[in-house]
């Protein structure tokens, strides 16, 4: 008769372990949000990105002044961009990964 009570509050324990809810994953930096980085491989594939979408994105990574932007054959789009006073040339995948080089 005393294992009952023993049985029912080793139930009741393990149920509100598993309901204890999960600990909160810290806040990603923008620098873990973004996509891509400097020298990163972009991916071939059908690209429905728009040319604006594409200079916003640059934009949002830190690339300035885009230029000569093209989407090539593999459905990535290319162009010039400037970054720490520097001209590189920049890509965008079909994910928006973003890569320079």
């Amino acid at each position: 008769m005393r294992a009952l009570p023993l049985l029912l509050l080793a139930l009741v324990a393990s149920t509100a372990v598993r309901a204890a809810p999960e600990p909160a994953a810290p806040a990603a930096t923008p620098a873990e949000k973004a996509h891509g980085a400097v020298g990163g491989r972009l991916e071939t594939g059908a690209n429905s990105f728009t040319a604006a979408q594409v200079r916003a994105r640059f934009a949002e990574m830190g690339f300035a002044d885009v230029a000569d932007l093209q989407l090539d054959g593999q459905g990535i789009w290319r162009g010039r961009a400037e970054h720490a006073g520097r001209t590189l040339s920049v890509g965008m995948d079909f994910r928006g990964n973003v890569a320079a080089e």
